[in-house]
């Protein structure tokens, strides 16, 4: 733009030398008969310069040009139609953090006035990173509040693998401590110390699990071309699993007297006969798992429950155990013996309200939740059991 101006200040500037008028040539004169004139520095200093005419006409036609060109330019865009964009707003702030959900959006009018269709997109506002699969284990510090199920479920996993890898443990969840460390395995399964004559097959079928997952799984880091582990490596065997000890067993279940059908060979004939239940219910006020769940390592439920909250028989029965102390882990412990071949434990209580023989109905209070024996935390240990031996609770209380 700049040299645009100049060429047109060039172009007047020429144009007025055109037209210029010409000097006239005078003739000469002789000295003698010259008139007198002022010397000619006083003259210089009286002269007064004469402006450009024909640089001020450039100047001001060049600031015309412009300024209509200026003007054309906006009253071009002024008489231009709006293009109107519609943008989708989300329906709600939780669809924006779970995903959110497709928009359609509306159509776009284009200057010509044609419709285009709009970008359809899915608005997401925090980006996915895929999860890597996990070869390695790693350790976990044990925090005051913890629980097996809750340390499982983080890292997706069975409780029983947790407990298949730390010996510390002794197969018994109860055992976790705030400040213990965990081995945390990759994948479900358990760590097996390979030793001189062992084969694929023979470490397979000892802990109920596949040879090519043992072989296949990177962790091992085993020649596919030619399958082979040295005496001593720790290997990963991938959905093995093993007996874990049963300490629930440690509590002989007490029937309420012979022939009954309740505690089997091992029960002991305590009481006489009484109240027969004819349905279960839950034992505490809340129906929600604190810590540990029904499965192979946990032969009952831990019920969320605090300091001093009532315990409730789940059936009718009679009191076959009303005792407190260690008691192998369950602390101050009560055993109903329900009279139709089901008996229900209720472990560390913080207190008794019942003694032995004495008959119940089912939502009698028995005792107050608490925190005794092998315990982490107060809540309320519920086992059902039949002809002795465990079953999952769930299956019969509602």
């Amino acid at each position: 733009m700049k040299s645009f101006f100049e060429k047109i200040r060039t172009f007047f500037s020429s144009l007025g030398k055109v037209f210029k008028r010409k000097t006239k040539v005078q003739a000469d004169v002789p000295a003698t008969s010259e008139p007198p004139t002022a010397p000619r520095e006083s003259r210089a200093l009286r002269a007064s310069p004469k402006a450009d005419r024909f640089a001020v006409i450039s100047w001001v036609v060049t600031i015309g040009i412009v300024a209509a060109l200026l003007g054309s330019t906006l009253y071009y865009k002024s008489t231009l139609p709006p293009v109107v964009v519609t943008v989708p707003q989300p329906t709600s702030a939780a669809e924006t953090s779970s995903g959110g959900t497709a928009q359609t959006g509306e159509p776009i009018v284009s200057a010509e006035g044609s419709v285009l269709p709009s970008i359809v997109r899915k608005l997401q506002l925090i980006t996915n990173i895929p999860e890597r699969p996990r070869y390695e284990s790693i350790l976990y510090r044990v925090s005051r509040g913890d629980a097996m199920l809750a340390i499982a479920d983080e890292y997706k996993l069975k409780s029983e693998s947790i407990l298949y890898v730390n010996a510390q443990l002794e197969d018994n969840p109860h055992n976790l401590k705030p400040g213990m460390e965990l081995t945390i395995p990759p994948v479900d399964g358990l760590y097996y110390e390979w030793k001189d004559g062992d084969t694929f097959e023979t470490v397979a079928e000892k802990f109920d699990a596949v040879a090519d997952e043992i072989i296949n799984f990177p962790g091992n880091d085993i020649d596919l071309t030619d399958p082979k582990v040295d005496p001593g490596t720790l290997v990963m065997v991938p959905g093995g699993s093993r007996d874990l000890r049963a300490w629930e067993q440690d509590l002989v279940t007490a029937g309420r007297g012979a022939n009954t059908g309740t505690g089997g060979a091992n029960a002991t004939n305590s009481c006489g006969g009484g109240p027969v239940a004819s349905g279960f219910g839950w034992p505490a006020g809340s129906h929600n798992i604190s810590g540990n769940g029904y499965g192979p390592g946990h032969l009952g439920i831990d019920i969320e429950a605090a300091e001093g909250d009532a315990v409730f028989a789940a059936g009718s029965g009679i009191v076959t155990m009303a005792q407190g102390g260690w008691n192998y882990g369950y602390g101050n412990v009560v055993q109903i013996d329900h009279g139709n071949g089901y008996v229900t434990v209720y472990a560390h209580l913080s207190v008794i309200n019942v003694s032995q023989c004495t008959p119940v109905g089912q939502g009698t209070v028995i005792g107050a939740a608490g925190n005794t024996g092998n315990s982490f935390g107060a809540h309320l240990h519920f086992e059902v059991r039949v002809g002795g031996s465990n079953i999952n609770p769930y299956d019969i209380v509602q």
